[in-house]
């Protein structure tokens, strides 16, 4: 197979092609390698790259591996990068600062673990937003990863690195995470597929507390959502280093491709908009999701506006407690190294002052507010297959600027708040699945839509994007 063509298929089919021994992991890497030596100069979406002889041995290592009959799984000899947040063993996990440029895991994180053992070669790591703080992927150590499809503006974050990597063809899949939008923000503005799994489908880190945070996810992100599909199939299932994590097994099956008009026949989608006008929406976001709407509901799906029925202030202020909680206790640690008040984002410190005035009663309410809000949409699940919401609020801003300070002349009170859009599908421990939308009339950057759904029902979800892809999604390749 000529190289060139590697560009217009996707990694399942690439899989496929490399167990038939129809190309080699080589070829693979090969090809790859180039795009990042052409593309990540101008987009700087990966960082600490690994010497290139390096990882030629490892795809001819590969490749004897099935010459022998050998076979790791889904991943083997493609390339990966690891988001910057999640250790893989001979990267340094800076998380984006220089207060960590040298910090040197011992031991992959269980999802690179598996990851590595499904047969993936890591070229690097991903770039993120400073301590994955912030919908922008910026930081004084790499600087900013530049939207795939347009170099002057944001790529979102905190996954901006991966999305753009794999956007730009650099990277045939990607991991993320996601804590207030981080894998759907990056998708929606590159053009690309993403999952937040259900809370728990994929266990992280270990890190420092495995009881507590659960907020944060980590996930799959592709250019088709059968790749979200596959990459899921790796990095889910119980471990029991995370207690909490999921027992129940993540079944996908790539085998059929779904009819368009028969996966989406009767689909109950309920199209949550702007909240009734509480979430500020830059001009033109609503209506390229609702296009994206009604090519779904002309292939057979039921679409029907609804409310959330909860207070969202209420859930707003409870995001405010639970999450500056969970980052002050992050945030903390780094305060004891040489230089650190100084070398900290102010919006961590920010929310660091935060945490240390909140007391457990404040935090216990919260998680009761949190937990009331999974109630309703439990309920909601009951009449509706999918809760759909843009997975923006606004389109890529100037790549120079922090963050948008005000929203069609709404002011945006915090450094965050333009992403509020991204706090129900967190709260409720729900998956979401991101896929694009449609354009920005004019300047022709790609938004996305969100559809949430059940707990649990993160193979649901894939299917509907699938059906979706196939019969109602935009043309979203990055110009080349």
């Amino acid at each position: 197979m000529p190289l060139a063509e590697l560009a217009r298929i996707d990694a399942t089919e690439l899989s496929r092609l490399t167990r038939a021994r129809e190309i080699s992991c080589r070829e693979i890497m090969r090809f790859h390698w180039e795009r990042i030596e052409a593309e990540n100069p101008e987009f700087n979406a990966l960082v600490n790259l690994a010497d290139p002889k390096e990882l030629f041995r490892q795809a001819d290592e590969r490749d004897a591996e099935i010459a022998r009959g050998q076979w790791r799984g889904w991943l083997h000899g493609m390339p990966v990068a690891i988001k910057d947040t999640s250790d893989a063993v001979d990267f340094p996990t800076t998380k984006g600062s220089a207060l960590l440029a040298s910090h040197m895991p011992t031991r992959d994180s269980i999802m690179v673990e598996r990851m590595r053992r499904a047969g993936c070669i890591v070229v690097g790591k991903s770039n993120v937003s400073e301590l994955a703080l912030g919908s922008h992927t910026f930081n004084g150590l790499f600087g900013a990863t530049r939207n795939a499809w347009d170099k002057s503006v944001s790529a979102g974050g905190s996954s901006g690195g991966a999305a753009v990597a794999v956007a730009r063809g650099m990277l045939p899949v990607a991991d993320g995470s996601d804590l207030m939008g981080s894998l759907r923000n990056p998708a929606a503005w590159n053009g690309i597929y993403a999952l937040r799994p259900t809370q728990g489908r994929v266990p992280q880190g270990p890190g420092p507390d495995i009881w507590t945070e659960q907020l944060g996810a980590s996930g799959p992100m592709g250019r088709t959502a059968r790749d979200l599909g596959n990459l899921l199939s790796v990095q889910a299932g119980h471990d029991p280093r995370q207690p909490l994590s999921l027992h129940s097994k993540f079944d996908f099956d790539d085998a059929a491709e779904p009819d368009p008009r028969e996966a989406l026949r009767g689909l109950r989608v309920g199209w949550l908009g702007d909240l009734g006008g509480r979430l500020a929406m830059q001009r033109g976001v609503m209506e390229a999701c609702e296009s994206a709407l009604s090519r779904l509901a002309g292939l057979g799906a039921v679409v029907e506006r609804v409310d959330l029925g909860f207070d969202v202030e209420e859930l707003w202020q409870c995001w405010l407690k639970l999450r500056s909680a969970m980052i002050g206790a992050r945030v903390e640690p780094l305060l004891a190294l040489p230089g650190a008040r100084e070398g900290i984002k102010p919006e961590a410190l920010w929310e660091y002052e935060i945490s240390r005035s909140l007391s457990y009663r404040e935090f216990i309410l919260a998680s009761q507010t949190r937990s009331r809000l999974y109630q309703r949409m439990r309920a909601m699940f009951a009449d509706w297959d999918a809760l759909a919401l843009p997975s923006c609020q606004v389109w890529p801003f100037p790549i120079e600027s922090r963050w948008p300070e005000s929203i069609e002349g709404r002011p945006m009170d915090t450094y965050h708040r333009w992403m509020e859009v991204s706090i129900y599908a967190t709260l409720a421990g729900s998956p979401a699945v991101a896929m694009p939308a449609g354009f920005h009339p004019e300047r022709g950057w790609p938004m996305g839509i969100q559809f949430m759904g059940a707990h649990g029902a993160d193979a649901e979800l894939i299917r509907i994007a699938r059906a979706y892809e196939r019969g109602a999604a935009p043309e979203s390749r990055a110009p080349a």
